[in-house]
């Protein structure tokens, strides 16, 4: 990976940092992307101090129309060429959906599955055109199975992950990697902005991965291989076993995992 460049977006905290510092400890250039200027500023100011890289940052909200024009358009004026794209920027909602603000789940859609086609489109005419190359899409183990009290997030990952391994098998040959990254809950900020603070003792986020493991499984995932990698052993048993669990069994088994004990207690 050395002397190549990534885009990594939603890189100002979380997996999307974690992502950064391990491609810049590989010798790789870094295209920073996210809605806060101040985080990427200093994201990019510690990277540089630590790894010796000095990151382009760049202001984008992805769930503006036509992101992936935009941002293609400012790497471009750059002078820079991508040849990793990291997407993985995102965000989740939870709570009984009636509860949940439609534009919100909006949002979410727009974030998680329209920025993740529409950058792909932008960058990958050109990563065709140099080869070696590769797209990770940053997914969940929630892909797996229907998740009630999450249905919008968990219906966004599903179709990133169908999505990356399409799109695996139709470029293999073509010189551009295409994978999904499958991590189960994760100590970052994004539990913290779902906005309930029970959601931590429901059995799936009471016990979490670090952002520095899952970005050492990006790396890998990078690299080649299949067009699926689930972090954890655990957790690819889990997903695995879904599967072949009836479809109704398993949403069944999600919310009861999920439920919000508010939910519990009107129940």
């Amino acid at each position: 990976m050395i002397g190549s460049t990534a885009l990594v977006t939603g890189a100002s905290g979380g997996i999307g940092a974690a992502i950064a510092h391990r491609l810049a400890s590989e010798g790789v250039r870094l295209v920073l992307v996210a809605r806060s200027k101040d985080a990427l500023d200093a994201l990019a100011s510690t990277i540089h101090a630590r790894h010796g890289v000095r990151p382009t940052v760049i202001v984008l909200d992805l769930e503006r129309r036509a992101c992936g024009a935009l941002l293609l358009q400012q790497v471009q004026a750059a002078g820079i060429e991508v040849d990793l794209l990291v997407n993985n920027a995102g965000f989740g909602t939870y709570g009984a959906f009636e509860t949940l603000a439609p534009e919100l789940e909006q949002a979410q859609i727009a974030v998680n599955i329209g920025a993740v086609v529409d950058l792909t489109h932008a960058f990958l005419p050109g990563m065709l055109a140099r080869g070696r190359v590769a797209i990770l899409n940053i997914a969940s183990t929630a892909a797996f199975q229907p998740c009630p009290f999450m249905a919008v997030y968990a219906a966004t990952k599903a179709f990133v992950l169908s999505f990356s391994e399409a799109l695996w098998a139709e470029y293999r040959g073509r010189g551009v990697h295409v994978a999904a990254l499958c991590p189960g809950a994760v100590d970052t900020g994004f539990i913290g902005k779902l906005g309930d603070p029970g959601v931590r003792e429901t059995a799936v986020f009471s016990s979490t991965l670090s952002p520095q493991v899952v970005a050492e499984q990006a790396i890998r995932a990078l690299r080649g291989g299949g067009p699926t990698h689930i972090v954890g052993l655990k957790n690819a048993l889990l997903a695995n076993s879904a599967r072949v669990t009836p479809r109704r069994l398993m949403a069944l088994i999600s919310g009861a995992m999920l439920r919000p004990r508010t939910h519990a207690q009107r129940a």
